[in-house]
């Protein structure tokens, strides 16, 4: 397959975060392959049941290109024009994976060794993939994680912190509303409270942002709600506990702040002779934990197609990460020698 044809091949199959198994094996299955007329190895590693990560590797890897195999819903079966390929996980991250592969192919080939892939299930929803691989390093010094960066080398990525308000009250009939006690009015003072935030600036990632992402709550148009809830998410560009001391302040006497999930924001470096960017998404690398060496992130394609219904990503690009991708490696081992 070449890249176009590969990146399909993954795209068509349907690898919801929860539902990977058949994309892993698929890699397995293509990767042990190429591994059995290359000398490299293959391995599983397991998550739980029905997932894992796929490991493929040629000698001991200094280098490990990386990125995750898991889509955010609803998926969709892939198609093309002369310029795009489209469907679930083109942009981000089965064509990055596709790219990977084929920029291992051309390497070994070319007699390099000492590379790893690491693909990975989770991304989309809590990192369970990049942390299960933490626990089981391979003493690779470099990470090259994959994201839609327009294969431009990132200079760092925002962080995320999640939250859950969840306010309590009191049922009444809505005919005497002051007989019970609104959960709604509460959570919506909360929310506009934390609105009210001032949101931290930094002068590489630039200034954070908020997202009330879901609200629910309530029982019926006639009834004094007894609970109403909201998540809540902040891109991070530094450190979280000034802005978590806002929310708790904010949710003080009126709600619960759940804190849910915190990702810091990362810092990264650059190489020469490759353009750069700031991104404000979040990635693996902060649950990699350093484990498998230092991490770059780069990739094909645009994050602003992503996660949407119009997700596409251009042949040209993948066709440049695979020449991007090698140049990379042959530049990290040779670094590493």
């Amino acid at each position: 397959m070449d890249v176009f044809e590969l990146t399909r091949a993954l795209v068509d199959i349907e690898s919801v975060t929860g539902n990977e198994a058949e994309a892993g094996l698929f890699l397995i299955d293509y990767l042990t392959g190429l591994a059995a007329r290359t000398g490299g190895a293959v391995e599983r590693m397991d998550i739980e049941p029905r997932r894992f990560n796929v490991l493929a590797r040629w000698g001991d890897p200094m280098v490990t290109l990386s990125t995750h195999f898991d889509v955010v819903p609803p998926w969709f079966g892939s198609s093309e024009d002369s310029e795009y390929i489209y469907g679930r996980g083109s942009c981000d991250a089965k064509g990055i994976a596709a790219c990977m592969i084929k920029a291992a192919e051309g390497l070994l080939g070319g007699g390099w060794r000492g590379f790893a892939l690491l693909f990975v299930a989770g991304e989309e929803r809590n990192s369970a993939g990049a942390l299960a691989a933490a626990e089981h390093p391979c003493g690779s010094r470099f990470l090259v994680n994959g994201e839609p960066t327009g294969n431009k080398l990132a200079l760092g990525s925002k962080g995320a912190l999640r939250y859950e308000i969840v306010a309590r009250g009191r049922m009444a009939h809505s005919a005497y509303p002051e007989l019970g006690e609104s959960a709604i009015l509460k959570l919506l003072d909360v929310l506009e409270r934390i609105r009210r935030i001032r949101l931290p600036e930094d002068e590489v990632l630039g200034v954070s942002t908020m997202n009330i992402g879901t609200i629910s709550g309530g029982r019926a148009p006639n009834v004094i709600a007894d609970e109403a809830r909201a998540e809540i998410m902040f891109r991070l560009v530094g450190p979280s506990a000034g802005l978590r001391a806002a929310v708790r302040e904010a949710a003080s006497g009126l709600a619960e702040a759940r804190e849910i999930l915190e990702i810091p924001a990362v810092r990264l470096r650059s190489l020469e002779g490759i353009a750069s960017t700031v991104v404000s998404f979040t990635t693996d690398i902060p649950a990699f934990a350093g484990k498998w060496g230092e991490p770059l992130l780069i990739g094909p394609g645009d994050i602003q197609v992503a996660h949407t219904l119009e997700e596409r990503v251009a042949k040209r690009q993948l066709r440049d990460a695979v020449g991007i991708y090698t140049d990379i490696t042959r530049r990290l081992l040779s670094a590493a020698a």
